[in-house]
């Protein structure tokens, strides 16, 4: 349902302000196309959502709670969403509703702090994103293995990797449509468990049984459960795999970066999109998470079993076994096709992310030229290609398990994920050591942070704690593999800053000589379509040209 603000930038896709035409020693570039601003807030909003809520919070989830307990689970998914994510996003979003550039972070990074990070930043996140494309990819193969364990599980990467492919070469405001619409499906598929939940622990079930909290158990000790070792350190170890599990499965800001060069309004949508993440967080995962302890028992024998069998999609996912638990018949097989939706979004979100990470690495002279070719609708159609070449390594789960190809995935994507939002935060740091240092006029922010940058040391030392610890239990016995796919994200991101700093002998950027106004007289121009005459002026008269319908349904993004 496009807005007429949306449809209004259609006609700019290929207008100077999108393209390249700017002049430089009395000569005129080419025009050539480039990404464009077709994400409207909605889109944005979903987009965040999209690419954080995948296949981890309906199946994966059921092994942590084994392992780690109902408290556990939700005071783990609470530290790290209130100590790290949250303060992540709003540094992302202070520093990019300010200068929403096209490159994004990457770039920001090395103007504020060192080329170096600038490099290990985007570099690091495209491997994560590419990983993660892999997750979901393997994920979908496992969850069809549901219905059908005789196929070769390669033949359904292969069906979701043409699916992805497809969304995201066409213009961006379609993929955006493409993704609001799945990423609606899956908030109205958690909002229904949740529901479903509050219905039959209160009794309305067919077995009419009204079992409350009493999956938790009657031992309080079994509420935080021991792991690795026992006593009170293996609670506190069964928390802290919560807490990575929850480095997993909760994102958000990647997408703020990665599509600021692409948002519509963006000095109004970034601060409103990073700001609303709390509610996201409360809403989407602990409440998310609080239910899964309730249906279903952390002791329950079905899903210890199907989880030790490597059991297909919704087989091992608590929510069904919750579900049939009580007498409920025919859910299964629709959660198990939910769920299969839940990873084609996120994989086609993560397709955009990584292929407009490599684009702006492309623009920003970190990765090959010839990655910055778009098509005429802004689609950067050679990065696009770039990341289904490396992402065909997920037809390993042809000569593997495609349940062990899945889980590798997941190590080697949680550990570059932290390592790339922890950076995101070391920029801020150096961001506002700059904007303080040069007496940067606050009033031209469009968003401070909340206590200055205090939430972004809280982010730096939670992120360093958990790639420090992130494989800890892969010493004794020694894990080869274990160690690999938990450290592999941390050693690269340090290869990739050492390399480029000690190749291209750069410095850390001195405070008072930070560049922060390049860029920024374009992007005023780009936007002044939104912002001349007051933002929130020319909103609130665009909302009254509404009726009443419109007026709601534009609020809620």
């Amino acid at each position: 349902m496009a807005s007429d603000m949306e449809k209004g930038v259609e006609k700019s896709a290929l207008t100077p302000s999108a393209t390249n035409t700017s002049e430089h020693a009395g000569s005129t570039r080419p025009i050539v196309p480039e990404t464009v601003r077709g994400l409207s807030p909605r889109h944005v909003q979903l987009m965040a959502i999209a690419g954080s809520i995948g296949t981890g919070l309906w199946a994966g989830v059921g092994s942590v709670l084994v392992k780690s307990g109902p408290l556990s689970l939700i005071l783990g998914y609470l530290f790290w969403g209130l100590f790290f994510i949250c303060p992540v996003n709003l540094c992302v979003g202070e520093m990019l509703a300010y200068l929403p550039l096209k490159g994004s972070i990457f770039e920001l990074a090395a103007r504020y702090a060192d080329p170096a990070l600038g490099f290990a930043i985007g570099w690091t996140f495209f491997f994560a994103s590419v990983m993660l494309v892999c997750v979901e990819y393997s994920a979908v193969a496992v969850i069809i293995s549901y219905w059908d364990a005789t196929t070769n599980p390669a033949v359904y990467v292969a069906v979701a990797m043409v699916v992805c492919i497809l969304l995201n070469i066409v213009a961006v405001k379609y993929y955006g449509e493409s993704e609001f619409c799945m990423s609606i499906t899956k908030v109205i598929m958690l909002f229904g468990l949740i529901l479903i939940t509050l219905i039959t622990m209160a009794g309305g079930n067919p077995k009419g049984d009204a079992y409350g909290f009493r999956n938790w158990g009657s031992d309080p000790s079994s509420y935080m459960r021991e792991y690795y070792t026992t006593g009170s350190t293996g609670r506190f170890l069964g928390w802290w795999e919560v807490v990575l599990y929850a480095g997993f499965t909760i994102g958000g800001p990647e997408m703020i970066a990665l599509s600021a060069g692409e948002i519509q309004n963006p000095r109004r949508t970034i601060p409103r999109v990073a700001k609303m993440i709390f509610a996201r967080i409360v809403t989407f995962y602990v409440i998310g998470v609080l239910c899964v302890g309730i249906i279903c028992s952390a002791n329950d024998k079905g899903l210890i079993k199907a989880i030790s069998e490597g059991a297909a999609g919704a087989a091992a996912s608590p929510w069904v076994v919750g579900i049939q638990n009580v007498g409920i018949t025919g859910l299964p097989h629709l959660i198990n096709a939910l769920i299969m939706l839940s990873g084609l979004s996120c994989g086609n979100a993560m397709v955009y992310g990584s292929s407009r990470t490599l684009y702006g690495l492309a623009r920003d002279g970190k990765a090959p030229k010839f990655l910055t070719k778009c098509t005429q609708q802004g689609v950067p159609i050679l990065a696009i290609a770039t990341v289904s070449v490396i992402t065909c390594i997920t037809f390993l789960v042809a000569s593997n398990e495609a349940i062990d190809v899945f889980w590798w995935f997941i190590d080697l994507t949680t550990t570059g994920l932290i390592a790339t939002y922890t950076m995101f935060a070391l920029t801020y740091i150096f961001w506002y050591r700059a904007r303080t240092t040069q007496n940067l006029d606050e009033s031209t922010l469009p968003y401070r942070v909340p206590g200055g940058w205090y939430p972004a040391f809280s982010a730096v030392f939670c992120g360093g704690l958990a790639l420090t610890f992130v494989g800890y239990d892969c010493f004794v016995p020694f894990s080869t593999r274990g160690f690999v796919t938990s450290y592999f994200g941390l050693a690269f991101a340090v290869v990739m800053f050492a390399g480029w700093k000690i190749w291209h002998k750069t410095k850390f950027v001195d405070p008072a000589e930070a560049d922060l106004i390049s860029g920024k007289k374009e992007v005023d121009e780009d936007c002044r379509r939104w912002e001349e005459g007051g933002i929130e002026e020319n909103y609130r008269a665009y909302l009254a040209t509404l009726p009443f319908w419109r007026r709601c349904w534009e609020k809620l993004w």
